[in-house]
């Protein structure tokens, strides 16, 4: 079997390239380097094996046509995106070109040269809004949404409110509409919080990341000054390993006929979810420190609380996620000290 990954270098492309490499599977990387850490990271993925690397943009329609005409892959994990809110709130036009167009760029390049291809597209929860029809309850650590004590389903309506949110809205619906439409075999996950190895966090984005970041500098004494959150610290997201999240791509790519046309939300579920406090907690714990941050105004078209009902991918896939919150967190301190230090 060939898989084509495009993002092939990014956070969750790489730890699925390293995994089908351990498989040996034929493979194709595809990405233009843009985002922090895909240097580093296709470096390690050359030390682990054989890796086929393809340069070149997805907003590029002749690059994606004519490397889906020459490699015809039998999969396709589409993960080449613009992944910040906050940046497509400051580049809205860069922002659609690379999630929106750039998803078409694929979809058509399959339909005309590779229409046997299977498709998985990683999307976003950020396609549901800010939320804000939702009921919310204020503990002293988080909120809690109190009509979905399983976690949010795919039946809560759509809706595009950020820049981001259209992006990548605009190129889940067209993933699943060209498996109705010309009978591609598709499928899409709307992800909440991944996080693990590979992930090279920002502000902006790998928000677990980040703050394993500012909690080893708090350890070590470099750093200086308090760091800054959005919001109160309540905002609750379930995070998902990104061992889980490799488990979750490959049998997506064995069960493509059972889950085509179909898409799933994905996530920790409610047993691995935390706040910003709470994750605070679990550092402040695990290294003996004590964190200090000032609060900033709440980010445009966030979220108070996203946590994925599961169920769906439990049923059609029997998926679950296997590496618990606390486990998690501290394998991603282990990682996060050794690029830090």
């Amino acid at each position: 079997m060939k898989y084509l990954i495009t993002g092939g270098c990014g956070f969750l492309g790489s730890n699925i390239v390293a995994e089908v490499i351990k498989r040996g599977h034929d493979l194709v990387v595809f990405d233009n380097l843009s985002r922090n850490g895909s240097e580093e990271n296709l470096e390690w993925l050359r030390s682990q094996g054989n890796v086929k690397f393809i340069f070149g943009d997805i907003r590029n329609s002749d690059n994606v046509s004519t490397l889906v005409k020459s490699e015809k892959p039998d999969v396709i994990f589409h993960l080449a995106g613009q992944v910040a809110m906050t940046t497509s709130i400051e580049d809205p036009r860069k922002d659609f070109e690379t999630n929106a167009l750039g998803t078409l760029n694929v979809l058509e390049a399959v339909r005309t040269n590779c229409p046997g291809s299977k498709i998985v597209y990683s999307s976003t929860n950020k396609v549901y809004g800010d939320l804000e029809w939702l009921h919310y309850k204020e503990s002293q650590t988080r909120y809690v949404i109190e009509e979905f004590p399983d976690g949010l389903p795919e039946s809560i309506p759509l809706n595009f409110s950020s820049p981001y949110g259209c992006s990548k809205g605009s190129a889940d619906q067209y993933v699943l509409d060209y498996s109705r439409v010309y009978g591609l075999k598709t499928a899409v996950f709307r992800h909440s919080s991944m996080y693990g190895g590979r992930q090279f966090a920002t502000f902006d984005q790998g928000w677990v990341g980040w703050f394993c970041e500012q909690a080893i500098k708090t350890k070590s004494g470099t750093l200086k000054e308090p760091f800054t959150i959005s919001g109160n610290g309540k905002q609750v997201r379930d995070l998902l390993h990104a061992e889980d999240m490799v488990r979750l791509y490959l049998t997506a790519a064995e069960k493509i006929e059972e889950i085509n046309g179909l898409v799933f939300n994905i996530g920790g579920g409610m047993s691995n979810s935390l706040s910003l406090l709470e994750l605070f907690g679990i550092l402040e714990e695990l290294l003996g420190i004590k964190m200090k941050f000032i609060k900033l105004s709440p980010r445009a078209c966030d979220q108070k609380v996203f946590v994925a009902d599961i169920r769906k991918a439990k049923v059609m896939l029997g998926w679950y996620p296997q590496v618990d919150s606390l486990s998690g967190v501290k394998k991603m301190l282990e990682w996060t000290n050794g690029i830090v230090n």
